[in-house]
């Protein structure tokens, strides 16, 4: 074996030992979530369908892993912090607030106008005073990045690689335990898509990663295809675990570095494949979480017959929208 061989393994080796310590903290917490293998829904795409049910966590979402590692971290390097601030549009709000609440921290959470009632109910249960400024993600993650400084907290962010390496941890649960030829990962602000990247490679698989984003939320699509940070309007009423209008520089790195192509997927797509995950499963799926199925019922013709991995990454949709997605009514703003 080459010297550049020999250190590609020892490299590989110390980052699968990092993943693995940080998923015996989110074990702690959270058991590993279960995969299962449709037949009704792997008859419907054409292709051998492996779904990893993150809507099954303590929180109804994969998001409560990477909130575990990144207080665990920050408690060890700053024990003195008293409070920490997040912005969300629900999922990232309620892992953090559950996490804090473990750590006897104070949490402030900051959504948009508009946000989804039950989310923001779910965050105010766990402990999280709830604020509401902006009319959408970015707007409040500014409002809560000043916040931050003015009252002494800890600003969160969406995106960090004490996030990403908790967040691994339900990829190393699939990836080492079902053989997959692609995996579909919806596009928030990179933590799933960047945790399947990096289990992927300290495992030394040839999987191939391919991300979703909505077709009314492009910027990861957008700044992907021109390899440097660009934003993008977003008018989505359904993907809202997608709504982001700019990109994380860092997770745009990796996304390029390990993700074989972006695709993006419309409301109308994302509320079919809502419809189906439910006649099939009967598990309920949010938009964000339904647009992996959405990718890969948009590319079907390609996989027949593969091996596929979906994410179902969170079940928190409000009621409401549920039952009008399951009619067949529009959605509204």
């Amino acid at each position: 074996m080459s010297s550049i061989a020999t250190s590609a393994s020892a490299t590989r080796a110390a980052e699968l030992r990092h993943l693995r310590a940080a998923a015996e903290l989110v074990h702690a917490v959270i058991p590993p979530t279960p995969q299962y293998c449709w037949p009704l829904l792997a008859q419907a795409v054409g292709a051998v369908v492996w779904v990893k049910h993150e809507n099954h966590t303590e929180v109804g979402a994969f998001k409560v892993r990477g909130g575990l590692t990144y207080l665990h971290a920050l408690r060890q390097r700053e024990p003195e912090v008293l409070g920490v601030i997040a912005a969300t549009r629900g999922n990232h709000g309620q892992s953090i607030a559950l996490a804090a609440r473990r750590n006897g921290l104070a949490v402030t959470i900051v959504v948009p106008h508009g946000n989804s009632v039950e989310k923001n109910a779910a965050m105010r249960a766990l402990g999280a005073e709830l604020i509401e400024a902006g009319d959408d993600f970015q707007a409040s993650r500014e409002f809560a990045d000043q916040l931050a400084g003015e009252r002494g907290l800890h600003f969160v962010p969406s995106y960090h690689d004490d996030l990403v390496v908790g967040v691994a941890s339900y990829w190393l649960e699939f990836l080492e335990t079902t053989p997959l030829d692609v995996v579909y990962v919806p596009i928030g602000m990179g933590s799933g898509i960047c945790a399947a990247v990096r289990a992927r490679d300290a495992l030394g698989l040839s999987t191939r990663i391919v991300g979703v984003v909505s077709a009314h939320a492009r910027c990861y699509e957008q700044s992907f295809a021109s390899g440097t940070v660009v934003s993008a309007p977003v008018s989505t009423l359904l993907a809202d675990g997608l709504a982001c209008r700019m990109p994380d520089a860092n997770a745009l790195e990796v996304i390029r570095a390990g993700v074989e192509e972006i695709i993006a997927v419309t409301d109308d797509e994302v509320a079919e494949a809502i419809r189906l995950y439910f006649s099939t499963t009967h598990n309920v799926a949010e938009g964000a979480a339904a647009a992996a199925l959405a990718g890969a019922w948009q590319q079907r013709e390609r996989i027949v017959g593969q091996r596929i991995g979906l994410p179902l990454t969170g079940g928190n949709i409000d009621r409401a929208k549920l039952a009008r997605v399951l009619a067949g009514q529009p959605i509204l703003a």
